[in-house]
């Protein structure tokens, strides 16, 4: 009887441990965004929270749905398009932890480096306003083009004022420009995909951002839950020492801890 009530007992209290932990859903893209939540999981599972990761391929799902209450947060964007994320849809996401940075790049399979473009040459860059401004701000440190403002962070091919080569400017969706890297001569691609494009920022980049970058890659939330005890838990192991020494050693550059 003694040994069937401390089984009970055994079970119960089981029960109560996995109905006590508080699941936090948060949207991500894959690399490196999902790794890193991934690294994270077992301390939060230590501390109570059920960490869910769901993986994304683009950049609107993870927002929307944050919106609707169909995620609890997301881990892919930086501030600048968070911004004009919000004012473009009417949301009001705000952003929790800024974890890191991913130096944007441009790449090529046809020239070693951006001098060799030829006349007429076509780049491609993502076709969102923050990213695409964001390129364009690089190919004008790069001497490429010269823009009339090279701080507005939201320009696009029609602020470019200085056109030497005549580049001809594509702007496509942000995922799919590794995927027609072949069929371009130049594309700014984000970090996040290059990497799962098997590229290598630190070695495969003509041209890549500077440590300087101020797109930081953020934890975001709604403001009815961004203070809840599970974000700041999340929070505070994305901005731990053991999360930068992760980053660090696995991305060897290709992605800088920003805290």
């Amino acid at each position: 009887m003694m040994k069937k009530t401390l089984t009970a007992i055994a079970l119960a209290a089981l029960a109560f441990s996995a109905h006590a932990a508080e699941k936090l859903t948060i949207g991500a893209t894959a690399v490196p965004h999902a790794e890193i939540l991934e690294f994270v999981k077992p301390t939060l599972t230590k501390q109570g929270v059920d960490l869910q990761i769901k993986v994304f391929t683009d950049y609107v799902q993870p927002n929307v749905q944050v919106a609707e209450k169909k995620l609890d947060g997301n881990f892919f964007q930086h501030q600048p398009y968070l911004g004009e994320f919000n004012k473009g849809k009417g949301t009001n996401l705000v952003s929790v932890a800024g974890v890191h940075i991913e130096p944007f790049g441009a790449y090529s399979t046809k020239v070693k480096k951006l001098a060799d473009l030829k006349d007429g040459a076509t780049i491609a860059i993502p076709n969102d306003a923050t990213n695409g401004g964001r390129a364009l701000l690089l190919l004008d440190k790069a001497g490429v083009v010269k823009l009339k403002d090279n701080k507005n962070i939201l320009a696009t091919s029609k602020d470019i004022a200085e056109n030497p080569k005549k580049l001809k400017i594509r702007e496509l969706e942000a995922a799919t420009l590794p995927r027609i890297l072949g069929q371009v001569d130049v594309a700014l691609i984000n970090t996040n995909y290059a990497l799962e494009a098997k590229l290598n920022p630190t070695k495969d980049a003509l041209i890549i951002e500077g440590n300087d970058s101020p797109y930081v890659n953020i934890l975001v939330a709604r403001p009815d839950n961004k203070d809840s005890a599970a974000m700041k838990k999340l929070s505070a192991a994305l901005q731990s020492p053991e999360t930068k020494k992760f980053i660090l050693e696995k991305y060897k550059g290709a992605v800088v801890p920003a805290f």
